[in-house]
């Protein structure tokens, strides 16, 4: 690995924290951690499959009240270095074996983040308290508490970088030598990892209120991709038979499964008003209906 790409995914690990406290462009995100480790590692195949692997990991994983949760965008940066510079690592190894320990191991640097900023905060309170407050020192202030928060992440991936790429060898000569069944399993690890989160996201969507909206999506889907398959299939063995045949068939395009799930719900969004209306017809309704009448309630 050369020393420019330890500079250049140092840097970036250091502000895609801060692009994710503030300005939220989306390269905070793990498939944005790809994208860019990808494109300076010179293997953006690789970087986009990490990324969106480990994007979909965590599709149903959210902080609240400030709480910290794994590092993904982190743990992509150095699944994808590791599995580009290193000689025998595939992308599914690298996200079970760096990616997700990586994203784990983050979550202790983001607390101690957390812990070192309230050092400023005190700083600035105490600031204010003052007869004459010195606002360039309270603005001075709130600017380095973006020191904690980038060094947090950029220290541990240039230690990483710079110090471990002989031990991450070590590592994958044995998961391709005498450990070749435990590589195995870490591969196939790696591969289910997104319907972990698939699962964890259904977990707390309201799935009993929009069954037929799942179900729907889910036929159509399986339909669409059979359907593609088949032709392309057909495709190839019209090719082979026949060099004429120049025709290109693609797979399902998920921008279609994407667009899909908007129709369906700009349609559910537009019957909301709808059912309220009549919701409120019918209980104004039962209120006349009622008029006069004494409820338990009001015994």
């Amino acid at each position: 690995m050369a020393w420019w790409q330890i500079l250049l995914l140092t840097l970036y690990a250091g502000l895609e924290i801060l692009d994710e406290l503030q300005i939220y462009s989306s390269l905070n995100t793990p498939v944005g951690a790809g994208l860019i480790a990808g494109l300076i590692m010179g293997n953006l195949p690789a970087g986009l499959f990490i990324g969106a692997s480990m994007q979909l990991t965590v599709l149903g994983v959210g902080t609240f009240g400030g709480a910290s949760r794994i590092d993904a965008t982190t743990g992509t940066v150095l699944a994808t270095a590791f599995s580009v510079s290193i000689k025998g690592m595939s992308p599914q190894v690298a996200i079970s074996s760096i990616a997700v320990p990586v994203a784990t191991i983050m979550v202790e640097l983001d607390v101690l983040a957390r812990f070192a900023n309230t050092y400023f905060s005190h700083r600035i309170d105490h600031l204010i308290d003052e007869e004459h407050i010195n606002y360039k020192a309270v603005e001075r202030n709130v600017l380095y508490g973006a020191l904690p928060w980038s060094l947090s992440r950029a220290v541990p991936v240039f230690i990483a970088l710079a110090f471990g790429q002989g031990l991450v060898q070590t590592i994958a000569n044995a998961l391709n030598g005498d450990l070749l069944w435990l590589g195995n399993g870490l591969t196939v690890a790696g591969a289910t990892l997104p319907a972990v989160g698939f699962a964890i996201l259904l977990r707390y969507l309201p799935i009993k209120k929009h069954a037929a909206y799942l179900i729907l999506g889910f036929t159509v889907t399986t339909l669409f991709s059979v359907l593609f398959s088949s032709i392309q299939t057909l495709a190839t063995g019209v090719a082979a038979a026949n060099k004429s045949f120049t025709a290109t068939f693609n797979g399902l395009p998920m921008l279609a499964v994407a667009l899909l799930g908007l129709a369906l719900a700009i349609l559910h969004y537009k019957n909301i008003p709808l059912k309220s209306a009549a919701q409120k017809t019918v209980s104004q309704s039962n209120a006349n209906d009622d008029e006069g009448e004494i409820t338990d309630d009001e015994l």
